[in-house]
């Protein structure tokens, strides 16, 4: 567990690797894998009204984050942050040629983020990792 906290590059780096994604003008992972940047390659078909693609993003940055800072007063922020991220880049879309707000993108973003937080509440709660 202290690996992560000890280098903390690894979370910033995937951090700041969402970021650009969701910035970028189109999709990169398009233009890389279907040379087309206005397709959005898809991992698995999308939940109901949830982005899988939004879900399993802010899921994988969620943990990192997790893992990386282990202090209440650091969780807290760490909550606060990865909530506001999950809005603001959505947002962000209304503004970028070629992508568009989508309201299963953010329900996918914020599930991604609480679904790590409600884990983490189990797991501190009856201690399933305590020795």
């Amino acid at each position: 567990m202290k690996f992560f906290s000890n280098y903390k590059i690894i979370f910033y780096s995937i951090n700041i690797s969402l970021i650009i994604l969701y910035l970028f003008p189109g999709s990169i992972f398009g233009c890389i894998f279907l040379n087309d940047c206005s397709i959005q390659p898809q991992i698995i078909p999308d939940f109901a009204e949830i982005s899988s693609n939004h879900l399993y993003a802010f899921f994988i940055v969620s943990i990192f984050g997790y893992l990386t800072f282990l202090k209440d007063k650091q969780i807290k922020y760490l909550i606060i942050y990865l909530t506001l991220l999950a809005i603001l880049l959505e947002i962000c879309h209304l503004f970028i040629p070629q992508r568009s707000f989508q309201w299963p993108d953010l329900f996918g973003n914020l599930l991604g983020v609480f679904v790590v937080i409600f884990f983490k509440n189990l797991i501190n709660e009856y201690g399933f990792f305590e020795k």
